[in-house]
C-alpha cells in the first residue's frame, strides 16, 4: 500500500458545524452513537461546562460533549477504550502524517512471533499476525502518546473490521457473510482508520483527560456533569466486554498487562469481575457510584431490559439527589451476536435518561 494515500491534514477547529461526523464508525457493543441527538436534547440545558464520561465504551458520548465545547474527562476499565479517549477527546491537535505512516508501514522490522505463535489458526492468517506485530513493534518509535494512541486504536479498528461480526467470542471464519470488509487486508483496514481518526482530531478551547481503571478507584470527581453509562447487568444476555474484545484489548498492551486464559479455545483474556456483574452486587454499585459523585449532575443512561428496574434506579438515585428526571427513548439494537438475533423484537428496548441534580 501507497501511505502518500494519506494526505497531511491539520486539526480543525471545533466551530465545524459537523464535526461530530468526524467520529470513527464503530460497531462497539452497546455505542450510544444512534442517541447522541437524544442524550444532548435531554442536557444541553443544564448548567454545566465539565464533563466525566465514567464508562466511556467507543468513546462517541465523550467525544460529543467536545463537540459541544465543553471540557472532557473520560474513564474505562479497558485499555481499548481508553485509547480510542486519548486519540480522539484528549487529543487535540496531533495527527499521523505520511512520513510516520511509512516509518510503520515500510520500514522493516523484526518480531517476536508472539501473536503468530499464541493465536495460530483462531481470528487471522499468519501474514496478518506478522503485520500486527510489526506494526506494534514500530508504534513504540512515535514521539508522543497521541499518536501511538491513534496508532493503536487503528489497529484494534483494523482487527474488528477484519473480522466477521467484529467480535472475537468463536474461533474461524465461519460467519463470513461476504462483505466487502472481510475482502480488505488489514493493513488497507489500518491505512483507512489511521485517516478517520485523523480526521477526528480537533480542538475545542477546553483540556481533555483521560483515565483507564475502575470507576471507583477514580480519584478526579469534580466534573460538574457526569455521564454514567455502566454495562448493564440482565437476565437476558452477559455484559462481558471483554470476552467479545479480549483480542484487540489484549493487543493494545501487547498481553504484557493481560493475562491470558489458555485452557479456553479463544485464549481469551481472564475476566475481570466488576461489581456491575450480578444481581448480588449490583444496587451496592450504584449506589455507591451515585454517592461517589454527589456533587455533581448525574447523566445515567439505562436500557427498560435491565436490573435494577427504573423505579428502583429512580429511588438510588433519589438518595443523594433532591430532583430525578427520567427521558424515554423507543430504541433497537442493531448489533448482535447471532445474525437471527440482529433486528428482532427482543432487542427493542426504551432507552432511558436519567437527570438526577
Amino acid at each position: 500500500m501507497n501511505p502518500t494515500l494519506l494526505l497531511e491534514k491539520p486539526a480543525v477547529s471545533w466551530k465545524n458545524f459537523d464535526q461530530m461526523s468526524q467520529f470513527p464508525s464503530t460497531r462497539y457493543m452497546g455505542s450510544k452513537f444512534k442517541l447522541l441527538d437524544f442524550i444532548w436534547d435531554n442536557t444541553r440545558d443544564l448548567e454545566f461546562n465539565s464533563v466525566l464520561d465514567a464508562f466511556s465504551g467507543s468513546g462517541c458520548v465523550g467525544y460529543m460533549f467536545k463537540t459541544k465545547g465543553k471540557s472532557v474527562s473520560t474513564n474505562d476499565v479497558l485499555r481499548y477504550s481508553a485509547c480510542i479517549a486519548s486519540a480522539t477527546v484528549e487529543n487535540s491537535h496531533e495527527i499521523i502524517g505520511d512520513e510516520e505512516l511509512e516509518l510503520l508501514l515500510s520500514t522493516p522490522a523484526k518480531t517476536d512471533g508472539f501473536i503468530r505463535t499464541t493465536f495460530e489458526g483462531l481470528y487471522f492468517e499468519e501474514e496478518e499476525y506478522h503485520f500486527l506485530e510489526k506494526i506494534m513493534h514500530k508504534i513504540s518509535l512515535l514521539d508522543s502518546k497521541y499518536k501511538k494512541s491513534i496508532a493503536i486504536a487503528a489497529l484494534c479498528k483494523a482487527c474488528i473490521k477484519k473480522r466477521p461480526r467484529g467480535i472475537f467470542t468463536y474461533t474461524g471464519s465461519r460467519y463470513d457473510d461476504g462483505r466487502k470488509d472481510l475482502r480488505l487486508s488489514i493493513e488497507e483496514h489500518f491505512m483507512n482508520a489511521v485517516s478517520e481518526f485523523n480526521e477526528a482530531v480537533f480542538d475545542n478551547g477546553q483540556k481533555h483527560q483521560t483515565f483507564f481503571g475502575d470507576i471507583f478507584d477514580l480519584q478526579k470527581n469534580d466534573c460538574d456533569l457526569v455521564y454514567i453509562d455502566p454495562p448493564y447487568f440482565s437476565l437476558r444476555s452477559d455484559n462481558d466486554y471483554l470476552r467479545r474484545y479480549h483480542f484487540v484489548e489484549g493487543l493494545c498492551s501487547y498481553w504484557r498487562s493481560a493475562e491470558i486464559d489458555f485452557s479456553t479455545k479463544t485464549k481469551k483474556i481472564k475476566k475481570q469481575v466488576t461489581r456491575f456483574d450480578s444481581r448480588q452486587t449490583v444496587y451496592k454499585a450504584f449506589d455507591d457510584l451515585f454517592a461517589k459523585f454527589h456533587d455533581s449532575i448525574l447523566a445515567v443512561s439505562y436500557s427498560s431490559n435491565s436490573i435494577p428496574t427504573k423505579e428502583e434506579m429512580i429511588e438510588l438515585l433519589k438518595r443523594h439527589k433532591r430532583c430525578v428526571k427520567v427521558e424515554e427513548f423507543d430504541h433497537k439494537y442493531s448489533f448482535g451476536n447471532q445474525n437471527h438475533k440482529i433486528g428482532n423484537n427482543a432487542n427493542s428496548v426504551k432507552e432511558y435518561l436519567f437527570i438526577a441534580q
